[in-house]
């Protein structure tokens, strides 16, 4: 019997039967356009018989991370991309990742075939059956192992700094520092606003972000060798990462981004002090502080634009307009710490306090208004 034309145009207006994802995968990528085709392919053999996407979320790649991502989603609607211009961090990547998620679950794992995707369905498992709200992948719970995939003096300073995360944070896991895991995506949005958007390991904040909340499981998992692509790690990390401990020990009133600042600040004054003893060999007093503060504040210039603002760093003609606006801004916390100084002092003549008082004033000053002035947001 054939349908009646109204028939068919109801049936035609009717939605297309569609099946939600129930797992989430957030690959966090940078450079890694070679390994894009393979993770998804190995993603598509782990995760047989189950409903999954992944999205990629790349810090605009040079080589085209993300135009190959695009490509394969054109052909595969499980894949998804979301472009990240003028912001850098994989921990950032990797929350808006989750937070574009609508599947219960989400999993995070490197996009440069150094995680075992076929270890998915068991993390997954262990959240269906409402066993665990975290699964993390493990290197170092009996089964797991780093394998060839860290140096001996990477796997040295893993092992420090999972030991400062226990001790100092109280986070009761064999790898906290660990970058593979899955939890449901409930706990990811109730944690959300305390995690930090700098840094490399997010597993490690939303641990330390739910203060003992979270049920957790481990599961081995032999860490491989990269095969394509840059590492997202670098000597910084350890700053943000000793950042990260700070902030969360101070349940998050201080930033990590003012602790970098702070720190550069602070080796600012071994670089101003430095200077001043070296022009002092031909200049009078005056002129020798004098460049002597510039030099400091152009070295705070640019180790904060290497380090505390990675993810905003400026180049080329911007780097020169940043550095102007950065005199000006450092200029001004020198009025904002004498004068306060000078008002403290005034009240009570300890000199510490004082100081100290007004130092942290131009600290302040010079983080805010730099943040909003030198290295304001794209």
């Amino acid at each position: 019997m054939q349908l009646t034309e109204t028939a068919l145009n109801e049936a035609e207006s009717q939605p297309v039967p569609f099946e939600p994802a129930e797992l989430t995968v957030v690959l966090p990528t940078y450079n890694e356009s070679a390994n894009v085709p393979l993770i998804v392919e190995k993603l598509d053999a782990a995760l047989a018989g189950i409903r999954w996407e992944a999205i990629f979320v790349d810090d605009n790649s040079p080589d085209g991370t993300a135009e190959v991502a695009k490509e394969i989603s054109r052909r595969d609607p499980r894949i998804r991309c979301i472009k990240r211009v003028g912001r850098r961090g994989l921990s950032g990547a990797c929350v808006e990742g989750m937070l574009a998620s609508a599947a219960p679950f989400v999993a995070v794992m490197d996009a440069d075939l150094q995680h075992d995707e076929s270890l998915l369905p068991r993390m997954l498992g262990l959240l269906k059956a409402d066993e665990a709200d975290l699964v993390v992948a493990s290197r170092f719970v009996e089964g797991g192992t780093v394998g060839e995939g860290l140096s001996a003096t990477r796997a040295w300073g893993s092992g420090v700094a999972n030991g400062l995360a226990r001790t100092l944070l109280g986070v009761e896991l064999s790898d906290p520092m660990s970058g593979f895991f899955a939890i449901r995506r409930e706990k990811v949005d109730a944690v959300a606003p305390k995690l930090s958007s700098q840094g490399f390991k997010i597993m490690l904040d939303i641990a330390a972000s739910a203060k003992g909340t979270l049920r957790v499981r481990e599961l081995p998992f032999v860490f491989r060798e990269r095969l394509h692509g840059e590492s997202k790690l670098d000597t910084l990390v350890t700053m943000e990462y000793l950042g990260l401990l700070v902030s969360k020990l101070t349940r998050d009133l201080v930033s990590v981004r003012f602790l970098m600042f702070g720190l550069v600040g602070a080796s600012g004054v071994v670089v101003h002090l430095t200077s001043l003893r070296a022009a002092l060999v031909a200049l009078p007093f005056d002129y020798s502080q004098l460049l002597a503060t510039f030099v400091a504040m152009t070295w705070n210039f640019f180790l904060n634009n290497h380090l505390t603002y990675r993810d905003r760093r400026l180049k080329g003609i911007a780097a020169v307009k940043g550095l102007i606006s950065f005199y000006i801004v450092c200029s001004v916390g020198v009025v904002a710490n004498v004068g306060v100084a000078d008002w403290i002092y005034g009240m009570d003549s300890s000199w510490w306090l004082a100081g100290t008082a007004g130092a942290a004033m131009g600290a302040v000053w010079n983080y805010a208004a730099s943040s909003v002035l030198t290295w304001r947001k794209a």
